[in-house]
């Protein structure tokens, strides 16, 4: 990366916790990826139980295994193998854990956080049950506003997620979002933490690294 390139990114990023935190979050700005894995293991006991909303950021961060690996009980429905009664248990249990960890669809630079769900148990878990909620997004999550957000997970993410999903919608074919009816549809349930929930302790880190879509 140049330096042009990480001055930007470093800019976006440290205005963009000013504004989460002038929300009410807890935010942190951190240059890496391993850097925000060791500040998440910092914060989070060797006995607490896990849940792992549907992430590719925290997948390719290797978030399961290293919980796994140093004792946490982790709640991860996305774990090869699962049957379908087993991830919907796993989905609940997300939902009353001490620790549940997520992304974001997007970060926006005035301190808002956006989501767009399937099923709905992620946005559930990250708004209220669980003890602490954490969230990672990388730079490449970073939206001027909510519209910008929304657009950006209808032209760009929406249409990766099905296809890693290996769903056969319309956006699959087409590139973006074609506001299909279908079942197996996963853009149903729309989110905007406009501040921190009430009774919720939500810690955000921003990423200077692209994670996730």
């Amino acid at each position: 990366m140049n330096e042009f390139t990480s001055w930007h990114q470093d800019t976006l990023g440290e205005r963009t916790v000013k504004a989460l935190i002038k929300n009410n979050f807890g935010a942190a700005y951190v240059k890496t990826a391993k850097e925000a894995m060791d500040k998440i293991l910092a914060l989070v006991p060797k006995e607490a139980a896990v849940g792992i909303g549907g992430s590719w950021t925290l997948s390719e961060m290797g978030m399961t295994k290293t919980l796994e690996a140093r004792g946490n009980t982790v709640y991860d429905h996305n774990k090869p193998g699962l049957a379908p009664e087993e991830s919907m248990a796993l989905r609940r249990k997300q939902l009353t854990c001490d620790v549940f960890m997520t992304s974001a669809n997007a970060v926006t630079l005035d301190g808002q956080i956006v989501n767009v769900d399937g099923a709905g148990n992620r946005v559930a878990a990250m708004i209220f049950g669980p003890k602490k909620v954490i969230i990672v997004a990388g730079v490449n999550k970073i939206a001027r506003d909510v519209a910008d957000g929304q657009n950006a997970h209808k032209a760009l993410r929406c249409p990766i997620n099905v296809k890693r999903l290996n769903r056969q919608n319309p956006c699959v074919q087409s590139g973006e979002c074609m506001d299909c009816q279908l079942p197996t549809r996963i853009c149903n349930v729309t989110t905007i933490m406009h501040k921190k929930p009430a009774v919720t302790d939500v810690q955000v880190f921003i990423v200077g690294e692209d994670l996730g879509f």
